[in-house]
């Protein structure tokens, strides 16, 4: 017999256990359970029943299931007989306060990828249905939004649930493409994007990967739960391992209500005036360029100049791209020149 049958098989003999004990109003003596119960009627011998029915007994008790033990008849103590209560598993009505469930409604909101927002109603529904009241109309007016746009998060995040083995191309920090085969392990949004944390088989170790770098189609490749993910996984600490170490320090200038992802990362803030921040935070080349990069002119380059120039390429780049090229970039400007809206120091004169 295979392990998969043999577990499937281990399942079914604990389920019918259990329904057999709740459901009885007196106790069941143990040689009624071996008579009623197909998976035990089959045992070889009484030892092997035995044996069986211990281990049994004992898995279900250390689930939280509590088996009691009652003597059947006073005048044979010997003769025990076994029921669960069923008031002992029955789990407590379901309630929540009102802030509770105005926070349920909008996580329920908050998806924006159809795989997610699927599963977040289908919860509501099973809470409605245990009859939980949940009133949509106290999150009115809030739009909360995770947004997912890569494209390789939901064949991703069917992997991580299913533990399904995945192959995809990935586009390393150095530009090299290459084709990784792995174990997928947990899907975490971290800094402002997502990433997938899992066992490389190649390589044969932990990685993470940015799911933007993600490059075609996510292919599966194995059977969905054959592997388990390391109780003591921990995504943060894998990601937080996988940074590259800063090269340096990196000054960047951002507007008010802006570069969120950057600030996260600030070593120091400096407020500059009602509309701009200066904000030092660690430089790693080819990272802290695409944030700045990304805000377009909500953001400065200052300082290093290797960061000025990779900046100013890059938009150089767009501007090329989209044939409107100018003297001076929007988003970057050159160590110590400053733009004529360019936030004033404080103590400056204006």
């Amino acid at each position: 017999m295979s392990p998969a049958s043999a577990s499937a098989e281990k399942t079914e003999r604990l389920l019918n256990l259990i329904l057999a004990l709740k459901s009885a109003r007196r106790p069941v003596s143990k040689q009624k359970i071996r008579e009623s119960l197909p998976a035990y009627a089959q045992a070889s011998s009484v030892e092997a029943f035995d044996r069986m029915f211990e281990r049994d007994k004992d898995e279900l008790r250390e689930m939280g299931i509590p088996i009691t033990t009652t003597v059947i008849d006073v005048l044979f103590d010997d003769e025990v007989g076994y029921r669960i209560d069923a008031s002992e598993t029955a789990l407590p009505a379901i309630s929540f306060e009102p802030d509770e469930m105005a926070a349920l409604a909008l996580a329920a909101r908050a998806w924006s990828t159809a795989s997610i927002s699927g599963a977040a109603s289908a919860g509501l529904r099973k809470l409605r249905l245990s009859g939980v009241e949940i009133d949509e109309s106290v999150a009115a007016g809030a739009e909360p939004r995770i947004r997912t746009k890569e494209p390789a998060f939901e064949a991703v995040h069917a992997a991580v649930s299913a533990l399904q083995p995945i192959t995809f191309d990935y586009r390393r920090n150095d530009g090299e493409l290459t084709t990784r085969h792995v174990q997928p392990w947990a899907l975490k949004n971290w800094h402002g994007r997502w990433y997938l944390t899992g066992y490389d088989v190649d390589r044969r170790g932990e990685r993470a990967f940015r799911l933007s770098r993600f490059e075609g189609p996510v292919g599966r490749r194995g059977r969905a739960g054959s592997y388990a993910v390391p109780t003591d996984h921990v995504p943060e600490v894998a990601l937080e391992a996988a940074q590259p170490e800063p090269e340096g320090t990196a000054v960047v200038r951002v507007r008010h209500g802006r570069g969120h992802t950057l600030r996260r990362h600030a070593q120091r803030t400096t407020e500059l005036n009602e509309s701009w921040a200066e904000i030092e935070l660690p430089y790693r080349r080819g990272t802290t360029d695409r944030d700045v990069v990304a805000l377009g002119t909500h953001a400065i380059a200052v300082s290093p100049p290797e960061l000025v120039d990779a900046v100013r390429s890059a938009l150089l780049a767009v501007a090329q791209a989209h044939e409107r090229v100018d003297a001076e970039p929007v988003g970057a400007e050159p160590v110590g020149a400053r733009p004529a809206t360019e936030p004033t120091r404080t103590g400056e004169q204006a």
